[in-house]
């Protein structure tokens, strides 16, 4: 495909937009999300069929950099801080369960297969946590505040949090080797960090917003400054830049507190950086590679779906017994938590991109293929079980009235309204 990879820059500009438009919204009439349609577009683009975009090229690397850091901005700034705290304790305890048996089950798999202790954690990690893919087909059945709601959307805080604080610790122990005393400096960084994070830049952006004011450029530059000064920090202490971005995001939402802010570098993320962070990870996926992974390792991709359904369906199935929900609402928090999109790839891609002085990487190509077949399975039917798991318990409601509930269904609790 020599000739396209000559095409003028507005040449290949344009072919971008025009497959980042067209294929997530095929995609969605497939009923998979849009960042299946991102990493597609990144396939065609890539140096894999008509190396249109240079993966080494400076405007691409910096543009998905900046995506991959938005992404887990975002992610920590729709967290709504009022709601999530009247469901904390119920969701601190789902989101432990729907954390550690995933990792747990991830980490026997991974050992048997071969892999490393410090990788077992990782692959552990990027299964662990969870995106709520079907959070809008709860919202359309009308039961966001629904207490299974709210719980199951807390619970993800939990989960993309340890997700993200396991690779922290997983990625100087890769680069420099097992050192105890160096594990308790970075576990004494994460402890200065994290509240020096989520309260210092609170109380900052506070300061900022009443010097700067909240106008649309001012807030836009607020967001991107602080998103960027606590990744840099992270890096700077031996961590990675999504744990800041993500940490960052929380922070601001907890400045801006009941203030709507601009939501136009929203809207330019998610039309140009994030999917060019998942077109770039498009570029990492090699057919031959790909469909050799499926063929000779099936036990590394079928172990990780089942590490995967099994363990968020033992968290499910144990929280809905200790808190006495219903099977409807169980099947619900099984059906949410099961699509692995957004912090799975950025701890994915992250891992991939870690190499030792070996030069040997965290996490190995048929790892990664193996989270691209996860993220589009577990995409395609989480929003099938959250579908109909949603219209069970929709019809199952009781007739609106002052203190009806359904059999076996508590009464609703109000809810977050964010996605991780």
């Amino acid at each position: 495909m020599e000739f396209f990879s000559h095409l003028p820059i507005l040449t290949s500009f344009a072919l971008t937009l025009m497959l980042t438009l067209v294929f997530p919204s095929l995609m969605e009439r497939l009923h998979l999300p849009r960042p299946v349609g991102y990493i597609l577009a990144g396939i065609i683009l890539g140096p894999s069929v008509l190396s249109v975009l240079n993966p080494e090229g400076k405007v691409v690397t910096f543009f998905a950099e900046l995506g991959k850091l938005l992404l887990m901005f975002f992610a920590g700034f729709e967290v709504n801080i009022a709601k999530f705290n009247e469901a904390r304790h119920r969701a601190a305890t789902f989101g432990l369960l729907t954390f550690a048996w995933p990792f747990a089950l991830a980490i026997a798999v991974a050992a048997t297969i071969g892999y490393s202790a410090n990788s077992c954690a990782v692959i552990g990690a990027i299964l662990a946590s969870h995106t709520l893919l079907g959070l809008p087909i709860v919202k359309e059945k009308g039961l966001i505040d629904h207490e299974v709601a709210v719980v199951t959307v807390g619970a993800t805080l939990f989960t993309d949090m340890l997700s993200i604080l396991v690779l922290a610790l997983c990625v100087p122990i890769h680069v420099r080797g097992f050192d105890p005393a160096g594990v308790l400096v970075t576990l004494l960084w994460l402890a200065i960090y994290v509240p020096g994070v989520l309260i210092g830049l609170s109380w900052l952006v506070k300061r900022l917003l009443t010097v700067f004011g909240i106008s649309r450029v001012s807030s836009a530059l607020i967001m991107l400054l602080v998103m960027a000064f606590a990744a840099q920090v992270a890096e700077w202490i031996g961590m990675e830049g999504i744990i800041g971005a993500f940490l960052a995001g929380v922070s601001l939402k907890r400045a801006f507190g009941e203030i709507k802010g601009d939501d136009s570098l929203e809207i330019m993320s998610q039309a140009l950086f994030i999917p060019v962070f998942f077109i770039a990870a498009g570029f990492l996926v090699d057919f031959k590679i790909f469909l050799a992974t499926l063929r000779d390792q099936p036990w590394l991709v079928l172990g990780v779906l089942a590490a995967l359904f099994g363990g968020k369906w033992l968290a499910a199935a144990i929280t809905a017994r200790l808190f006495a929900y219903g099977k409807f609402e169980r099947d619900l928090m099984f059906a949410l938590t099961v699509p692995q999109v957004a912090a799975t790839l950025a701890v994915a891609l992250v891992a991939y991109g870690t190499r030792n002085a070996a030069g040997e990487r965290l996490i190995d190509q048929p790892m990664l293929n193996a989270t691209v077949v996860l993220v589009i399975v577990t995409s395609l039917v989480g929003l099938v079980l959250t579908e109909r798991a949603a219209r069970q318990m929709e019809q199952a409601a009781p007739a609106p009235g002052p203190a009806g509930t359904a059999d076996g269904l508590p009464e609703a609790a109000p809810g977050l309204q964010s996605e991780s």
